[in-house]
């Protein structure tokens, strides 16, 4: 983690504005054809909604707009930031799940793996304390919903990203997903998410590079 430099950084003006704001947060909903990726995936047997997670904190990791964090009147870039998806738990319930980031695919998935079992044996509703390195994420696969909003803590901001994803549709002749993301305007813009969202389609539709690390750990 290191922390921006206000005085030479591009965006101060923008942080000074947007940081002051009742309502700093914006969200952005579009739908992803995640055909590619859905097919292959489920050919290799792996879980399509821990492919989706391992994917968003990829490219979250990629950008470094969706690593910055707020901090009083300071910004701080992490070298990495982890998932923290809801998980199902029996009864209706959810529980947080804080899953260490990897790029291997096939390690993130066993880690995955390991960790949502855990977290349905037990709950867990807190982050540990004065940690931000997180993404917060959530599924809703019964509706293929249109726009979304998370709940956030405003006082003190709370500047982690959130994303949510829904129930898959067609749509000519395409698999598409509705994708949700909501971020602090004092740390981001609409062209940062744009670049998301751009990145994502391009993973989404060549998903060569998720197989290729699967085959060569497995090797």
């Amino acid at each position: 983690m290191q922390k921006i430099d206000m005085q030479t950084w591009p965006r101060r003006a923008h942080f000074e504005l947007f940081r002051h704001f009742d309502h700093p947060h914006f969200s952005l909903c579009a739908n992803v054809d995640i055909g590619a990726t859905y097919a292959a995936v489920k050919e290799r047997g792996f879980s399509i909604s821990t492919t989706i997670i391992y994917l968003i904190a990829r490219l979250a990791n990629e950008i470094p707009e969706f690593r910055y964090r707020m901090r009083a009147e300071e910004v701080v870039e992490h070298a990495v930031v982890n998932p923290s998806p809801t998980i199902l738990t029996p009864g209706d319930l959810f529980s947080f799940c804080t899953i260490q980031y990897s790029q291997d695919f096939a390690e993130f998935n066993a880690r995955a793996a390991a960790r949502m079992a855990a977290v349905r044996q037990q709950i867990v509703l807190s982050d540990e304390p004065g940690r931000d390195d997180l993404l917060f994420m959530t599924a809703i696969p019964w509706v293929s919903f249109t726009s979304f909003t998370h709940p956030t803590h405003l006082n003190p901001s709370d500047t982690v990203p959130r994303f949510a994803w829904g129930k898959f549709f067609e749509e000519g002749g395409a698999l598409k997903m509705p994708l949700a993301v909501q971020v602090h305007h004092a740390l981001m813009d609409g062209v940062h998410v744009g670049r998301f969202y751009a990145l994502m389609q391009e993973y989404l539709s060549e998903p060569v590079f998720l197989l290729d690390q699967t085959s060569n750990h497995e090797n």
